[in-house]
């Protein structure tokens, strides 16, 4: 029996090693952040007047929406038309594509927050650096949120409303 050599991958096929993954997800995370701050957008204020349809209405916030689902549209068609993304990894797209309660409940939660607060999570670390103590509390209060809903997401609650009712069996006959 004669072991067959060992051929290493070529290069784009090569995982990234763990260090060079959180760089790049540094880097990311800091080209989303500069973005937000160049648009304006770490102003709840900007925020709280797009949401105000029959106010003082500033329509850049969708100018900047705009322009993030271009900027991640061809990267998305590039990776689907690879099978996997560019730097490694696998394509994942969530299971439950219906609207399910649990979809309408987060929704409508992020919705309120972001209306009543003009701040979303993004934003919202941002605007730590401010050292203003209604950015830190509002920040606090996230973090509150975040963990509540992971309490909940553990428990059977949260397991019960993603199970979406199946079809069954004898009554296809």
């Amino acid at each position: 029996m004669s072991a067959e050599p060992h051929v290493a991958a070529p290069p784009h096929q090569r995982p990234l090693s763990r260090r060079a993954t959180h760089l790049l997800a540094l880097g990311a995370g800091l080209l989303f952040g500069f973005g937000l701050m160049l648009s304006g957008m770490v102003d709840p204020r900007r925020v709280l007047d797009f949401l105000d349809l029959a106010g003082h209405w500033d329509p850049s916030l969708a100018l900047v929406m705009a322009g993030a689902v271009a900027a991640a549209w061809v990267p998305l068609r590039l990776a689907l038309r690879r099978g996997r993304p560019l730097l490694g990894g696998m394509l994942e797209f969530p299971r439950v594509t219906g609207i399910t309660p649990r979809l309408v409940v987060g929704s409508l939660l992020f919705g309120v927050g972001w209306g009543l607060c003009g701040v979303c999570p993004g934003p919202a670390l941002l605007n730590l650096l401010s050292l203003r103590a209604d950015r830190w509390e509002y920040f606090g209060c996230m973090l509150a949120g975040m963990a509540l809903f992971d309490a909940w997401n553990r428990s059977g609650a949260a397991r019960s409303a993603r199970q979406a009712p199946r079809p069954r069996a004898d009554a296809e006959a």
